[in-house]
């Protein structure tokens, strides 16, 4: 009896689910592919860029200063005053230090800033593609993982033009 009521209940449950599953419209966005070709991808890196630009070349500057006083320390310590040439190091060593600080401070702005610009962002792909399946009538839009999808599922064209279009109009 058991056995019976169990095989009815597992055959209503698969035609249920093969009833619903005609009726369910999953679609897909190649998320990677937006967010390397959309023109707000390229405004991003472009603004951080220039934001960033500044600092960076005083970086480099530095650097060479301090390649510089290196090379001075190898080429000249030997007939340099023992006092001249701690003094050298001391510097070396300091300048040294501040680099590698600076250096980190800026990975960590630039890292920031980037983030915060990528999840804006993001957060405006994840509108227009709720936008896209509202207008397609797509049930569920899957955007990482997915091992195949066909042509005709894929949202991402249509996502691309809605962010160019959304672009064009913010300028």
């Amino acid at each position: 009896m058991k056995k019976a009521l169990f095989a009815i209940l597992i055959t209503l449950l698969i035609a249920f689910n093969t009833v619903s599953a005609a009726d369910f419209k999953v679609a897909v966005v190649d998320l990677n592919k937006v967010m390397e070709q959309s023109p707000q991808a390229a405004d991003i890196s472009n603004s951080l860029k220039q934001e960033f630009q500044a600092r960076e070349q005083d970086l480099i500057a530095k650097a060479k200063q301090l390649k510089q006083l290196e090379d001075k320390l190898t080429r000249d310590g030997a007939v340099m005053s023992a006092e001249e040439a701690k003094r050298l190091e001391t510097d070396i060593r300091s300048r040294r230090r501040q680099l590698t600080t600076s250096r980190a401070e800026f990975r960590e702005d630039a890292n920031l800033r980037r983030n915060e610009a990528v999840n804006r962002l993001l957060r405006k792909v994840g509108e227009v593609v709720a936008q896209v399946g509202e207008e397609e009538g797509v049930d569920v839009i899957m955007t990482d993982g997915v091992a195949y999808f066909n042509k005709r599922v894929d949202l991402t064209a249509t996502v691309l033009k809605r962010l160019q279009e959304l672009h064009k109009a913010a300028k």
